[in-house]
């Protein structure tokens, strides 16, 4: 960081990555009515910078250009210069990547470059990163800039006329829904297995080449294949296949943390080895979800170990003492990347008796040549326990032990090392993918401090980042700030819907509930289906979007569609199953063009065609509870279950109907049609269809 007592106008910010250029010689305004007004009066073209904490190439940037005087001198001169942080503002960066990419024909990225007019901020030219002194192509900074200033004074014609074209190319990103006498079909959903077929990587797996990124609603939307043909003459094996062998060649992957438990965000090669080294939380909420899966679906050890050390690793080192759960830890410590991960393999020897170091030297790889970047050591896993097992001649209890001890040991001494920033501030719709994935692994692996850890969670949000009816996105330092999006409620309500289901809490329910009419409100497209990024109160930016398909967490359209829809059900409420199928016509069209990019959505419509089973539990709370223990043994993603004990207070009528009976008694639902009290747990598991 630049040192010296300047501090611009980035100091009163609560986001860790906007305090990292609080004292650079750029004269930084947060996004907002000052900058672009003083824009306006200036007639300046603002100079937009989006990136995030984590973030390895926007910290390149930020020290080669704006901790540099000479560089800080030509952007002040020429520009207004604005700084976001994408995870506190996603409007904006879904709307300024999408230009990148209409602009360059090139993907986008972080950090993100873009110069706007400064009469409606619309883009006239942008980039990624951009070097200090010119290299792999790309144009010095400062030259950069004195172009780009010379084309905004220049050519005003030339950039109203591209504006005028970009803005109707934003505006045909609406595309039509699907008519009312069309049938949603599985179509898509057969498409799409296909076309993840034809990308999967047979060997190591995971979908297409390097970098390779996890994928979870992929893995998912593979799991629910194979469970849906598991009773069939030929069940589909090889959705089982392709999803578990990426489980497991990620578990041994270096993308996977050997020591302290969870994952980085992506490989840069094709076999899992060396991550990027910053770390998710919605990576992890989701990961975790998708192992505690696996772990049910196939009884698999591995599955059920890596789920719970990702719990366990973001519990530790993610959850604040106040419940919500921290958003990153980044890639660099001490300016390198990884520096916080990798050993050498004297360290290791010197930390470790003989015998345990001889497990581990071949257990990870120690005892070959460097793999990082030719001088280090990140840990993966090379050799299985067997394997090591039959060349020492010990059994494989013997080698697990050993590991145990000695990954014990490392992690101790690895704490002692100077820690990777974490970026500490509280992100809704990421605490509601971490809520959900501990909810379904304290059911997977019978652990009811996961679920204690996702209720403390929910607690924070509903304290602090709901006001009024209304939902705030981020929190840091004692504020909850900025209106929340399409994700912080969907992935929000989904989370309070596995919680439901892991210990019921009627207020949990009203939560939910709230959530819903909230999306309902102030965020539906009444017109098309759907739901729009956006709530119609937002501040106006030059594109409100919609978007039904998959990033590196799941459309916020589709885990709307799927989860009140299931609310729906739960609740008898037509409105929500309404809405959740108009989202599915709004996005019929995507669906038909590129099914495997919207697999989220896929799994959506498969609960649409074929509505999950909704099984209540009444009675006292230890015998609902033990009912509910025994269902959750398998794997059953078309299946909810809710243990609702005599006593819970203020349950809706649809809810409240079936009571409960002197003996423990479940009601199973299918669609809108109920059954009778079933008043045997035998009785239950032979009706229910698993």
């Amino acid at each position: 960081m630049h040192e010296s007592s300047h501090r611009n106008r980035l100091a009163d910010e609560t986001s860790p990555y906007l305090l990292q250029h609080a004292a650079n010689p750029v004269d930084w305004y947060p996004w907002g009515e000052e900058a672009l007004e003083r824009a306006r009066r200036e007639n300046k073209p603002i100079l937009l910078s989006i990136g995030y904490s984590a973030c390895h190439w926007c910290h390149v940037m930020a020290h080669e250009s704006f901790e540099d005087p000479a560089s800080a001198a030509v952007m002040n001169e020429l520009f207004v210069n604005i700084k976001v942080d994408r995870e506190e503002r996603p409007d904006l960066d879904r709307i300024y990547q999408i230009a990148q990419q209409m602009l360059t024909q090139r993907g986008g990225g972080w950090p993100l470059t873009m110069f706007l007019s400064p009469r409606d901020q619309r883009p006239f030219f942008g980039g990624t990163y951009f070097p200090k002194e010119p290299r792999h192509g790309l144009p010095a900074f400062t030259d950069l800039l004195q172009r780009v200033a010379q084309f905004y004074r220049e050519r005003a014609d030339d950039i109203a006329q591209q504006s005028e074209a970009l803005q109707q190319a934003f505006d045909q990103l609406h595309t039509p829904p699907a008519s009312g006498d069309t049938a949603l079909t599985t179509a898509a959903i057969r498409a799409a297995r296909e076309q993840l077929a034809a990308a999967f990587d047979p060997q190591f797996g995971g979908f297409g080449g390097a970098p390779k990124f996890p994928h979870p609603a992929n893995i998912e939307f593979l799991l629910r294949q194979w469970r849906a043909t598991a009773g069939a003459d030929e069940p589909d094996l090889h959705s089982l296949y392709m999803a578990t062998l990426t489980l497991k060649r990620m578990a041994d992957g270096g993308i996977y943390d050997q020591l302290g438990g969870g994952f980085a965000r992506y490989s840069v090669d094709a076999y899992w080895m060396i991550p990027h080294f910053e770390k998710m939380l919605y990576d992890n909420g989701q990961l975790l979800r998708m192992y505690a899966h696996a772990a049910l679906a196939t009884g698999e050890p591995l599955f059920g170990r890596i789920a719970g050390e990702t719990a366990d690793w973001m519990i530790r080192e993610m959850q604040s003492s106040e419940g919500g759960f921290w958003s990153a830890l980044d890639a660099d410590s001490e300016g390198h990347e990884g520096k916080f991960y990798v050993w050498q393999p004297d360290e290791v020897s010197g930390l470790l008796d003989a015998d345990d170091y001889v497990v581990v030297s071949r257990r990870f790889g120690l005892d070959r040549s460097a793999n990082f970047e030719g001088e280090a050591w990140h840990l993966h896993v090379f050799r299985s326990e067997e394997d090591i097992a039959g060349e020492l001649q010990i059994d494989v209890a013997e080698v697990d032990k050993r590991l145990a001890r000695a990954r014990k040991v490392l992690l101790e001494a690895r704490h002692r090392r100077v820690w990777p920033g974490r970026d500490e501030k509280v992100l809704t719709s990421w605490n509601g993918l971490a809520i959900s994935g501990l909810a379904v692994a304290a059911r997977a692996l019978r652990r009811p401090d996961l679920a204690d850890a996702a209720t403390r969670a929910v607690d924070f949000i509903r304290r602090e980042c709901w006001r009024d009816g209304r939902l705030l996105a981020a929190y840091k330092d004692g504020r909850a700030r900025f209106p929340a999006y399409l994700d912080d409620h969907a992935f929000l309500l989904d989370g309070l819907l596995e919680l439901l289901q892991t210990r019921w809490r009627s207020a949990d329910l009203q939560f939910a509930t709230e959530l819903a009419e909230a999306l309902l409100a102030h965020f539906e497209d009444r017109e098309s289906g759907g739901f729009f990024f956006t709530a119609d109160d937002h501040e106006q930016l030059m594109h409100r979007s919609r978007s039904f398909s998959d990033e590196a967490v799941p459309a916020g359209n589709a885990i709307a569609a799927q989860a009140l829809a299931r609310l729906g059900l739960l609740l008898g409420e037509t409105r929500y199953l309404d809405s959740a199928a108009k989202t599915l016509r709004g996005a019929w069209p995507a669906l038909q063009h590129y099914p495997h990019a919207h697999t989220a959505l896929l799994v959506a419509l498969e609960e649409h065609l074929e509505p999950p089973e909704v099984v209540i539990v009444r009675g006292e709370a230890k015998d609902t509870e033990s009912w509910r223990d025994e269902l959750a043994k398998v794997y059953a993603p078309r299946r909810l279950v809710f243990a609702i004990p005599a006593d819970a207070p203020e349950l809706p009528a649809a809810i409240a109907d079936k009571k409960p009976l002197e003996e423990t008694a479940a009601y199973v639902c299918r669609g809108m049609t109920c059954s009778a009290p079933v008043r045997s747990l035998s009785g239950l598991v032979a009706l229910t269809r698993g």
